[in-house]
């Protein structure tokens, strides 16, 4: 389904975004990761706001886990920045 006017992005670029967040070990670049793979979720999430179907749904709860996760990580790593 195209979008008029505008450009997509490639549906599977988040997933790539949100496993190198998640497997990120260098502390330094950590932040980047997360805010790259964060927006990448919420672009993605944009683009099925008018999609419907099963394939869609599945995608849609892989995106919401996702973003849990992602602000989970961010949280335990300010945790661990204010501890240290």
């Amino acid at each position: 389904m195209a979008k008029c006017g505008s450009q997509r992005s490639d549906p599977k670029k988040w997933r790539v975004l949100y496993r190198t967040a998640i497997l990120e070990r260098d502390r330094y670049a950590i932040a980047k990761e997360l805010s790259d793979a964060q927006d990448a979720v919420v672009e993605r999430t944009r683009e099925l706001i008018p999609a419907t179907g099963a394939e869609v749904d599945e995608e849609r709860e892989a995106l919401n886990d996702a973003m849990y996760m992602l602000r989970a990580r961010r949280t335990a790593l300010e945790h661990l920045a204010d501890a240290a």
